[in-house]
């Protein structure tokens, strides 16, 4: 019966790791409440509304939804492309600390309830990249997408710092599309093949670490 449940979990959408998604979803739910609370009202006494930022995200490669977050920008264009140095300057002061701490992304703790979305897995991209190369995400979007993942983990920072140094729109789409989503794609389709509970527990556990020993997080725990 182990060796089923293992080997179940290992396939996409298996039940084991629906399971552990969503009773590790339900544990943490009655301790985010009031986390997410207070960055809605931090948000609403700050920057105003609207609180959440939605935005179209592919969870196969023929099916999109709505992808929730907290707010850390000031409204303006070229939302349907990757986020490079362009945007910065729309980023708010409490938007950079809830993107450091990622705390912007605990609406996502309510689609991994729904089951469209996992705690562990690709991050959901763009319809815009999806189309460009539907024979690449064909194999990554295998995986159910997921708040963090193996790519998040390891290519995160580097990503950041390569689109942070860009000044236009089509600069962070060039640099994203030619640098960035390759070496992502990789790490993705590395998880796909050896995912399992173990890993997906492991990667949760690291990302934790990472952000608990991030700058934000320290500064935040300082103030």
């Amino acid at each position: 019966m182990i060796h089923l449940a293992i080997t179940v979990g290992q396939k996409e959408g298996g039940l084991a790791k629906r399971l552990f998604d969503l009773g590790f979803a339900l544990v943490l739910l009655p301790f985010l409440l009031p986390v997410m609370a207070l960055v809605c009202l931090a948000i609403l006494m700050l920057d105003g509304r609207p609180v959440l930022f939605a935005g179209e995200r592919m969870c196969a490669p023929d099916r999109t939804f709505t992808l929730w977050k907290f707010r850390t920008m000031r409204p303006g264009g070229g939302d349907g492309f990757a986020t490079g140095g362009d945007k910065l300057g729309r980023i708010t002061p409490l938007g950079d600390i809830l993107r450091r701490t990622r705390l912007d992304e605990l609406p996502q703790l309510f689609h991994i309830l729904s089951g469209k979305m996992s705690f562990v897995g690709p991050r959901p991209p763009l319809r815009r990249y999806v189309c460009e190369r539907p024979d690449l995400y064909a194999h990554v979007l295998r995986c159910k997408p997921g708040v963090t993942g193996l790519a998040t983990l390891r290519f995160h920072a580097r990503e950041a710092r390569m689109l942070a140094a860009c000044r236009t729109v089509g600069e962070s789409d060039r640099v994203y599309r030619l640098h960035c989503l390759p070496a992502k794609a990789r790490l993705d389709l590395f998880y796909a093949r050896k995912r399992s509970l173990c890993l997906d527990i492991a990667i949760i556990a690291a990302t934790v670490g990472s952000v608990l020993r991030s700058e934000g997080f320290r500064g935040l725990t300082r103030r």
